[in-house]
C-alpha cells in the first residue's frame, strides 16, 4: 500500500505545476493502481478486449491531466481514479457495442468477495450496472458514490468513511440500503 503522506505530497506538487510530480506519483501508486484495474478485469469477461494496464495508463492520464484540482490525499486521488477507471470501461463498453449493435456486451459477476448480492452466479452487463447506479444517484447520490467506490473502487469500508468524510457506519447502513435497491433494481433487467 502506498504510502498516504507521500502520495498527498506529489499530489500537492502536481498541483503546484512541478514537472517531475506526475512521473514520481506514477512510480508509486502503480501496483495500486494496477490491483484496483485487476480487480475490475477481474469483473468482466475473459475475452475482453481491454487489459488492466491499459486501464491503469488511461485513467492516470485522464487523473493528471485535472487542471485545478486541489487533491486532499490519498483516499481522494483513488476515489477520482476509481470512477476514471469505471467511466473507460463504461466508454469501452459502449463503442463495442455500438460497433456489434447488441452483440459483445461486457458481462461481470456480482459476487460476494465485496458484499455485493448476487442473482444465482448471473452475470449483469457492465451498461445494465452502470445504468442503475445512475438511477441509484438520481434516487441517492450518496449511495450510489458509496457502491462505485466500493464494487468499482474495491475501496473498504474505512477507505470510502475517509473519501466521502462520513462515518463508517454511515457508510456501512448506506452500503446495506444501496445493496438491497440495486438487487431490485436489477432484478426487473431479467423481466425485460
Amino acid at each position: 500500500m502506498p504510502d498516504s503522506q507521500e502520495i498527498t505530497l506529489l499530489l500537492q506538487q502536481i498541483g503546484k505545476g512541478n514537472e517531475n510530480a506526475p512521473d514520481e506519483l506514477l512510480a508509486v501508486v502503480y501496483e495500486e493502481l494496477r490491483r484496483l484495474a485487476y480487480g475490475y478485469m477481474q469483473k468482466e469477461r475473459s475475452d475482453h478486449t481491454l487489459q488492466p494496464t491499459a486501464l491503469v495508463h488511461e485513467a492516470f492520464i485522464q487523473l493528471v491531466g485535472w487542471e485545478n484540482v486541489t487533491w486532499q490525499n490519498r483516499a481522494h486521488f483513488f476515489a477520482v481514479a476509481a470512477r476514471i477507471m469505471r467511466q473507460v470501461l463504461i466508454e469501452h463498453a459502449r463503442q463495442k457495442n455500438s460497433l456489434k449493435r447488441g452483440g459483445g456486451w461486457q458481462k461481470i459477476v456480482l459476487d460476494e468477495a465485496i458484499s455485493f448480492p448476487t442473482q444465482g452466479g448471473k452475470e449483469f452487463d457492465l451498461l445494465e450496472i452502470n445504468d442503475a447506479i445512475n438511477d441509484l444517484a438520481e434516487f441517492d447520490e450518496r449511495q450510489a458514490r458509496i457502491v462505485e467506490l466500493r464494487f468499482f473502487g474495491g475501496l473498504t469500508y474505512e477507505e470510502t468513511a475517509h473519501a466521502l468524510d462520513i462515518s463508517l457506519k454511515t457508510v456501512q447502513r448506506e452500503w446495506t440500503l444501496a445493496k438491497a435497491w440495486l438487487r431490485r433494481r436489477l432484478k426487473s433487467y431479467d423481466t425485460k
